[in-house]
């Protein structure tokens, strides 16, 4: 248990995302992210949750996200994304023809109304559906954030109701909070139900200001995350932790369709990211003939050493960590977050071979 308590307080460490519906459950066409109750091509995006899906909003002066090696692949220098490139929230916005929304982060200053006509990010690096190991912003924060701009009129309800869809992607911090402090997995079915019992809270207030389609990432195969593989040299995810992440979906599922039948709608959508990753895995293991293909679990950016990790340097400045020389040919960046290749592999998964183009 010693163990799963450092591996877990990584987790924490690197801030983390989350995506959906693994078990027996059916695969969700992205094309409902822009079947949208007949009014038409899908315009605003706001985003909710952590590192998966946060694109500059963790602070400069305490998040890796804005130091070397990060961002070298786009926009080929530290932006604030945790990955090399890309994050989850740019596929999902270039999926739906706009820019990737600007970040909360800039909401105080002085913006053009142009600027904000895509959207918004909420999501911080770290954060959970309850407060995690940072200080930043948890989910029923960020909720209030984007309450505040329909208070002050940055948007109008009409706005939401008529072209806006939510994505929320969190939940991943929030485990490994609770065994960082129980240092232990029990009850941990007992704590899946209060977070998603909170999250539904959550994922309601944002359905009352307006937005009339919200995709919520189920959880990703957390015993596959190089932080657990590392144990098994990158051979093998650690299944205890991929079943936490299964029963986490199950009860999600279950959650989402309750507050669908309860709308008589479908304004709440599930997106597969288990399903999504492990397809992704498959195919990179399925291309280890290549020798310049890595394990698909293990990490591109590290530590020179286990006291360090991706960008770290020393007290006089050194680099403390090793890139690997294709990043394009790994799943994962470093100890938690896909490559900007992993994320596309992921979103194809995700994508069905039938989706009419957004133009």
């Amino acid at each position: 248990m010693a163990q799963q308590n450092s591996n877990v307080n990584s987790l924490i460490i690197f801030c983390f995302t989350t995506l959906f519906v693994i078990t027996e459950t059916h695969a969700v066409p992205l094309k409902e992210l822009v079947e949208h109750q007949g009014h038409g091509s899908l315009k605003k995006l706001f985003v909710f949750g952590d590192s998966y899906a946060d694109t500059g909003n963790c602070k400069k002066s305490v998040s890796g996200s804005w130091k070397p090696p990060y961002g070298i692949t786009f926009p080929g220098k530290p932006a604030g994304r945790f990955s090399d490139g890309r994050v989850l929230t740019d596929y999902v916005a270039s999926y739906l023809g706009i820019k990737s929304p600007i970040v909360n982060d800039n909401r105080r200053n002085s913006v053009k109304s142009s600027q904000v006509m895509d959207g918004m990010n909420f999501a911080y690096g770290g954060t959970g559906v309850f407060n995690t190991l940072v200080n930043e912003p948890n989910l029923t924060t960020q909720v209030k954030f984007f309450e505040q701009l329909l208070e002050e009129k940055v948007y109008s309800r009409q706005d939401l109701i008529s072209s806006s869809i939510a994505l929320v992607s969190v939940a991943g911090n929030d485990y490994g909070t609770y065994v960082f402090q129980k240092g232990n997995l029990q009850d941990l079915p007992t704590f899946t139900k209060s977070i998603i019992s909170q999250l539904v809270v959550n994922l309601k207030s944002i359905q009352n200001l307006g937005v009339q389609k919200i995709v919520v990432t189920a959880m990703e195969p957390m015993g596959c995350l190089p932080r657990l593989a590392v144990f098994s040299s990158y051979k093998n995810c650690n299944e205890s932790w991929n079943s936490v992440s299964k029963f986490h979906n199950q009860i999600l599922q279950q959650e989402l369709q309750n507050l669908n039948n309860a709308s008589n709608n479908s304004v709440f959508v599930s997106l597969d990211l288990y399903s999504a990753f492990m397809s992704a895995l498959t195919r990179q293991e399925n291309n280890s003939g290549n020798s310049e293909v890595r394990s698909s679990l293990e990490p591109c950016c590290v530590g020179v050493s286990d006291n360090y990790s991706c960008g770290s340097v020393d007290e006089k400045g050194e680099k403390k960590y090793k890139v690997c020389k294709n990043p394009e040919l790994s799943m994962f960046w470093d100890n938690i977050h896909p490559t900007q290749s992993g994320w596309n592999a992921v979103f194809s998964a995700l994508k069905s071979s039938s989706l009419p183009k957004l133009h």
